[in-house]
C-alpha cells in the first residue's frame, strides 16, 4: 500500500476544554473518498486510504472529519445515489475498514461525521425495487407515484436539479415517480411514517458503529406537497442553465412536515450522548429554512450556500451572511464553508492569479474568525484551484448533461497531491479518476510539509490560533465595518475581546489599529494594510 503510506504522527493539539458541546465551534475537514487516497491501486480513493492519511488530518488541529457517501450504490451520481444505507460499497472497501477508520480517528483525537441522503435513493435500492413491482407491494407507497394527466403528461411542472422534468414514466405501474435529481434517484416519500422509522433505524445503525455525528444531505428536499401543486414561474430568471432555474421551488420541496421528523432526528442523536446533526439547505428559501431546522430542539446547525457559489468574497457579502445568525436565545448555531465538493474551489472563483498566494491566507484566516463552526475541504489547507476538465474526461452527470453551461463539479473533485513527484503523486499507483491540476504537484503536502512558509503550515497556525481564542471558536461577533475595501469585525467572550481586520481588495486600504496585533497575513504599516491582507488584534 505504497501510495497511502501514512506520514508520521503529529502531536495531537485539540480545542480547549469548557463546557460547549464538542461541534460549537470546530473545525471539520471535508473528505471526498474517491479523491482522498487509494489505497489498492485502481484509481479510486477508498476507506483503507483515508486511514493511513488521518494523521494529515489530525496535524491541521481540526475536532472531525466529515467523509462524503461511501455506502452501496451504482455510482450513477457517485454515492449519492444510495442502495444500501447499512454497507461500504465494494469500491472503497468494507465495513470493517469503516471500523477501522473510526478507531485511527478516535485514537488520533477525531470525531468522524458521515453523510446522510434521506432525500431520495438509488433505483436500485431494494426499497424502490420492490415499490415499483406494483401498486399493492408492501413499499408502494415509500416514493412519491403518481398518476399522468389525462393527456399522459407529467402529473405537475416540476423540474430535475440535474435538467428536464423531475418526473420519469414507469411501465411496471403505469404511473410517474418522482426525482429532484437524476432518474436514477428517485424521491422518497418522506411523509410516510414507514420511511421516517426505517431512516431513525439507519442512524441508530451507524451511531451504534461509533459515528459522532451527520451531515443530512439536501435535507430541505426530503417531503413534497401531496397536492402536486405546480412552482411558480421565476419572472425573469438571471441564470437560465437549466429549466429548474425557472421555477420557485416551493411545492416540490421545502414542506413544514419536515420539522417535526427533523425532531425525531434531534432526539435520536441526543439519546447517544453528543452525537452531532448537520443540515445542508439550499436554494431561495434557504435562510428561513435553516433557520426553522435548527430552532430548539431540532438539527444543532446548518450551512448554505452564501459562499460556495459567490464569485467574489466582499465585506458585505461576509457582514450580511454573520448577521442573520445573531447570538441570541433560540437563534441556531450557523456552519461556514467557502469550499466543497459540489462548489468551484474559491481560489479560482475569488481572486486573480497574482493576489492567489496571499488571498489564500487571508481568507483562511476570515473562515476561522467567523463566529460558527468551520468546514474545510480537502485540498483547502493546499490552496488547490479549479481544474479545467476536458469534457472527455468528465465523469459528473450533471455538468455533462448541462454542458458547456454548468461548471463542472469535478474540477474540485480531482486527487490530493500527497507528493510532487510520481505520476499518481502519492493518491494512486494507478491511473487516477480523474486528473491532477496542472499546479497540484507544486502544492502537494510533502512539498508543503517541508516548507514552513507554505499555506499548510499556515493553516496549521490559524487553526490552532481558533482553539487558543475562546472568543473566535464560541464568542459573539459584531460587525464594525463592511465598506468596499475592509471587513472589520470583533469576537468577544468574557473578558477577552479580539477586532479582526481584512482588506478584501487588491489595493492597499487605510486602517486605524485598535489594540495589539496578535496575528497578520500580509503587509502592515501604521494604517496601512496591503492587498488582501488582515490581522487580529487583542482589544
Amino acid at each position: 500500500m505504497s501510495s497511502a503510506a501514512p506520514l508520521a504522527d503529529p502531536p495531537v493539539s485539540r480545542a480547549p476544554a469548557a463546557a460547549e458541546p464538542w461541534w460549537r465551534g470546530a473545525t471539520i475537514y471535508q473528505i471526498y473518498p474517491r479523491s482522498f487516497c487509494d489505497s489498492d491501486g485502481d484509481g479510486v480513493g477508498d476507506l483503507q486510504g483515508i486511514t493511513a492519511r488521518l494523521s494529515h488530518v489530525a496535524d491541521l488541529g481540526v475536532d472531525a472529519v466529515w467523509v462524503s457517501p461511501f455506502f452501496t450504490s451504482p455510482m450513477k451520481d457517485f454515492g449519492y445515489d444510495v442502495a444500501d444505507y447499512r454497507d461500504v460499497d465494494p469500491i472503497f472497501g468494507t465495513l470493517a475498514d469503516f471500523d477501522a477508520l473510526i478507531a485511527r480517528a478516535h485514537a488520533l483525537g477525531l470525531k468522524v461525521l458521515i453523510d446522510l441522503v434521506f432525500s431520495h435513493t438509488s433505483d436500485q435500492h431494494p426499497w424502490f425495487v420492490e415499490s415499483r413491482s406494483s401498486r399493492g407491494n408492501d413499499k408502494a407507497e415509500w416514493y412519491v407515484w403518481a398518476d399522468p394527466k389525462p393527456d399522459g403528461s407529467p402529473p405537475s411542472n416540476w423540474q430535475s436539479v440535474f435538467g428536464g422534468p423531475s418526473w420519469t414514466w414507469d411501465a411496471r405501474r403505469e404511473q410517474y415517480y418522482h426525482h429532484n435529481f437524476l432518474k436514477e434517484q428517485p424521491q422518497l416519500n418522506g411523509h410516510h411514517p414507514a420511511v421516517q422509522q426505517a431512516l431513525l433505524d439507519i442512524v441508530r445503525f451507524w451511531l451504534d458503529r461509533g459515528v459522532d455525528g451527520f451531515r443530512f444531505d439536501a435535507v430541505n428536499f426530503m417531503m413534497h406537497d401531496p397536492a402536486l401543486t405546480d412552482n411558480p414561474p421565476v419572472a425573469n430568471p438571471t441564470q437560465r442553465t437549466r429549466p429548474f432555474d425557472f421555477q420557485h421551488h416551493l411545492h416540490n420541496q421545502s414542506q413544514p412536515e419536515i420539522l417535526p421528523f427533523l425532531e425525531r432526528l434531534r432526539a435520536l442523536c441526543d439519546s447517544h450522548g453528543a452525537a452531532f446533526a448537520l443540515a445542508e439547505v439550499g436554494g431561495e428559501q434557504a435562510q428561513a429554512e435553516m433557520a426553522d431546522y435548527t430552532a430548539p430542539g431540532r438539527l444543532h446547525s446548518a450551512y448554505g450556500f452564501d459562499f460556495l457559489y459567490a464569485d467574489r468574497l466582499t465585506p458585505a457579502l461576509v457582514a450580511e451572511s454573520a448577521g442573520r445568525w445573531p447570538d441570541r436565545e433560540g437563534i441556531g448555531w450557523p456552519s461556514w464553508a467557502f469550499e466543497n465538493h459540489d462548489a468551484p474551489r474559491a481560489l479560482s472563483r475569488w481572486v486573480d492569479e497574482h493576489h492567489a498566494a496571499q488571498f489564500a491566507r487571508t481568507k483562511m484566516l476570515l473562515l476561522a474568525a467567523l463566529r460558527g463552526s468551520i468546514i474545510l475541504y480537502q485540498g483547502e489547507e493546499l490552496g488547490l484551484t479549479q481544474v479545467e476538465v476536458p469534457f472527455e474526461l468528465l465523469q459528473d452527470p450533471e455538468a455533462i448533461a448541462n454542458w458547456p453551461q454548468t461548471l463542472s463539479r469535478d474540477g474540485v473533485r480531482t486527487p490530493m497531491p500527497w507528493t510532487r513527484s510520481g505520476e499518481g503523486h502519492g493518491f494512486t499507483d494507478g491511473s487516477p479518476w480523474l486528473p491532477f491540476g496542472p499546479d497540484h504537484a507544486a502544492l502537494s503536502v510533502d512539498a508543503q510539509v517541508a516548507d514552513p512558509r507554505s499555506l499548510l503550515h499556515f493553516t496549521r497556525a490559524v487553526i490552532a490560533l481558533r482553539n487558543a481564542h475562546e472568543a473566535l471558536r464560541w464568542g459573539s461577533l459584531e460587525v464594525i465595518e463592511a465598506s468596499e475595501q475592509l471587513l472589520v469585525f470583533e469576537r468577544a467572550r468574557g473578558g477577552a475581546r479580539l477586532r479582526c481586520t481584512f482588506n478584501l481588495s487588491a489595493t492597499r486600504a487605510s486602517f486605524a489599529p485598535a489594540g495589539t496585533t496578535i496575528f497578520s497575513t500580509g503587509e502592515q504599516a501604521g494604517g496601512d494594510l496591503g492587498p488582501y491582507a488582515a490581522l487580529i488584534e487583542e482589544l
